[in-house]
Order: structure tokens, then C-alpha cells, then sequence
């Protein structure tokens, strides 16, 4: 074999190598099949995403919110334990439709209740910038 052809197999072999991997990074991402929902639960409700970039003020510390371990396979890893982040107030906005969750205001994601599979108004309109 010449050496552009041992060049280009071993080319070949390097992506057939790393598509597998490449696949795998992107379903944990977002872009395949295997994704967990962002989930929180406060007070008895369970928060989902709220669904796109929200211009939202953070305001005062609610209390904990828990995050179920990531059950995108099927089933829970036993080994995977749920997380506790801050739940703080959205300004304007009921905690009991939706708040901020996060390690501090600053990195806090805006999460609301779903009436069947609907963001509440409120929510929406912070959604679409009213």
C-alpha cells in the first residue's frame, strides 16, 4: 500500500473510531434521543424548563428545590442521588407558577409549572419579552 493510502486508512479508522463517541456527546447534550428533562421539585410542585431565554429579575431566597437523578435510560441509577439547588422568587411572577432555581441568583434557570404542557401566561410573557 502507498503511503497516501496508508494515510487516508488511517484517517478512515480515526473517524469510524470516534463517530460512536461523537454520538454519545451529542444525545447527552441535547441533540439525540438520551436527554433528562430539567425537573425540580418545591413546596409539593414539580417545576419543569420554562422553555427558551426569559428575561426574568431574580428576587429573594424561597427555600430548597430538589432535582430527580436523570432517568433518561429507562430507569434511576442507584447509584445517582438527587441534588438540592436554591429556589429563589421570580419578580412579578407566584413561586406557585414559577420560580428561579440555582447555586446562586446569578446562574439561577427559570422553571414553572405546566398545566397540560402549557407554561403558565406569566410565564410566557417573560418568555416573549411583554
Amino acid at each position: 500500500m502507498s503511503r497516501s493510502g496508508r494515510q487516508l486508512s488511517a484517517v478512515l479508522l480515526t473517524i469510524a473510531a470516534a463517530a460512536p463517541l461523537a454520538a454519545c456527546a451529542t444525545a447527552e447534550s441535547g441533540g439525540g434521543e438520551a436527554s433528562c428533562v430539567l425537573q425540580y421539585t418545591f413546596e409539593g410542585r414539580t417545576y419543569t424548563d420554562a422553555g427558551g431565554e426569559a428575561d426574568f429579575t431574580v428576587g429573594a431566597e424561597l427555600g430548597t428545590a430538589v432535582k430527580p437523578p436523570c432517568e433518561d435510560t429507562g430507569g434511576a441509577d442507584p447509584a445517582e442521588q438527587p441534588t438540592k439547588e436554591t429556589a429563589y422568587r421570580v419578580a412579578g411572577v407566584s413561586p406557585q407558577v414559577a420560580v428561579a432555581v440555582g447555586t446562586s441568583p446569578q446562574d439561577a434557570q427559570l422553571v414553572a409549572v405546566r398545566t397540560d404542557g402549557e407554561v403558565p401566561p406569566e410565564v410566557r410573557k417573560l418568555l416573549d419579552g411583554s
